[in-house]
């Protein structure tokens, strides 16, 4: 087995567990862009490197307006709850082929709900997905548990 070491994680590892403040809306406020990484100012968001970065470049695009989630994935962050009762969940797009995107050509946010033992090992182990409801079931469920618009 091969080791990678990268020592600068510890400081996240340690102190992940902020007591207090949002460190979004911290740099924001801030008003020190080089000291808070605030690469760029814009009128309903600001860009931010990651202090932690997975890669060179790693950078995080935030919602000026303290909120944690956004409209449309709420709604499904809420059917799902309701539906499955997940524990957590992964929140993400996949921009462009190499990044894993199967329709590189409209960008698009996945929705993953989690558990606690969920097998998402499988597909990185034995090349094997492991589906424990049959998709058109799937559908039903959530269908059926999304609200309907309101009328104007």
């Amino acid at each position: 087995m091969k080791h990678l070491w990268s020592p600068w994680r510890m400081e996240y590892i340690q102190d992940h567990t902020r007591a207090s403040g949002c460190i979004f809306c911290e740099a924001w406020a801030g008003g020190e862009d080089e000291r808070s990484l605030l690469v760029h100012r814009g009128q309903g968001a600001f860009v931010i490197l990651n202090r932690f970065p997975y890669t060179s470049g790693h950078l995080m695009i935030v919602p000026v307006t303290h909120l944690p989630t956004l409209a449309l994935t709420q709604a499904a962050l809420t059917v799902l709850r309701q539906v499955y009762r997940p524990q957590a969940f992964n929140v993400g797009a996949n921009i462009g082929e190499l990044a894993g995107a199967g329709i590189a050509d409209h960008v698009h946010l996945h929705v993953v709900p989690r558990w606690a033992g969920d097998t998402n090992f499988m597909a990185t182990l034995a090349e094997t997905r492991v589906l424990p409801e049959a998709l058109d079931e799937t559908y039903r469920r959530l269908r059926a548990a999304w609200p309907e618009p309101k009328a104007p």
